[in-house]
């Protein structure tokens, strides 16, 4: 039996138990994944500063931040939607509303479709279409080209669905100006580079939960070594396309500075890391997740630069 043919019936599991109205709506915000969504915004807002040269308009700021958050909420619904089998079996991922019954699968498709909808219509009137446009691609690149198609295919899921975790800087940029411009496309590879470095980690810490449901994240198909080793590949990539913005003119003086120091700490994690697979370390002594955890606070320092940069040029 595969992990598709036990998918749960989620409802079935709701006749025991009396939620209440406070377990419902905890569960329906659990299923945009407002956690992930943190983060999204925190590369969306400072992008919108960097094209503005200023403080963008706060409405503005406001209006992206919510269609962002409709969005991107969207996906995450619709991606609980189809993962609700082999989230049942995985021990990350089994309270998730949908396993639990608080949530009907019914339920969810439907939340996940309006707020798809609600989404795109809230960015056409009140930001633009062109950000309407990319927020949608975005959302429709990560249900169904990682979700539905990348996942459970290919170790390189987390790569190229990574894509859609990089719109967000083309949306903060073209919320702004109503277009696309090189320093935004920079930050959107910055991303789309952080992005495997960032995730990997992780998934060597849960790689047996991945690999209990049949999905190929890379940590399950090769080595501790070979995965440090890929890490280390896209972390430099990632620090040299970060230092781009300067020598092109987008920033002043403070960017490269953090970019700088910030890209080089990183660095020394991901070799270290390397090297403890190098030696055979694993469970605890692997230490995979102090990269994870730095990974976060490096795009948090990295996009603050961005926002602050343009007031000290």
């Amino acid at each position: 039996m595969t992990a598709v043919d036990s998918r749960p019936v989620a409802g079935s599991a709701s006749g025991s138990h009396c939620w209440t109205t406070g377990d419902r709506i905890k569960a329906f915000v659990a299923l945009t994944k407002p956690r992930i969504i943190e983060l999204l915004l925190i590369t969306t807002v400072p992008v919108m500063f960097l094209a503005a040269q200023d403080v963008p308009d706060l409405w503005l700021v406001l209006a992206t931040c919510l269609g962002g958050y409709l969005s991107a909420g969207g996906a995450n619904a619709l991606n609980m939607w189809y993962d609700r089998d082999i989230d049942a079996l995985m021990e990350r991922t089994r309270n998730r509303p949908l396993v639990t019954g608080v949530v009907s699968p019914r339920e969810c498709l439907a939340f996940g479709l309006t707020l798809t909808v609600v989404s795109t219509v809230w960015f056409g009137l009140t930001v633009n279409w062109m950000s309407a446009g990319l927020a949608l691609g975005a959302l429709l690149f990560y249900v169904v080209g990682y979700t539905m198609l990348l996942k459970r295919r290919t170790k390189q899921n987390i790569v190229w669905g990574g894509i859609a975790g990089c719109m967000p800087v083309l949306i903060g940029w073209s919320s702004v100006t109503g277009e696309v411009s090189w320093a935004a496309v920079i930050l959107f590879l910055v991303m789309f580079f952080w992005t495997p470095p960032h995730y990997w980690p992780l998934s060597m810490k849960v790689k047996d939960d991945y690999a209990r449901v049949g999905v190929p994240m890379l940590p399950v198909v090769a080595g501790n070594r070979a995965v440090a080793r890929q890490i280390v590949v896209y972390s430099w990539v990632m620090v040299a396309i970060s230092l781009l913005l300067w020598p092109l003119g987008y920033t002043g003086w403070f960017y490269p500075v953090v970019a700088v120091a910030a890209g080089a700490w990183w660095l020394w994690e991901a070799h270290a890391l390397h090297a403890r697979a190098r030696a055979g370390a694993t469970g605890a002594k692997l230490k995979e997740m102090r990269l994870f955890h730095w990974s976060i606070t490096y795009v948090s320092l990295l996009f603050l630069a961005v926002a602050i940069d343009p007031f000290l040029r």
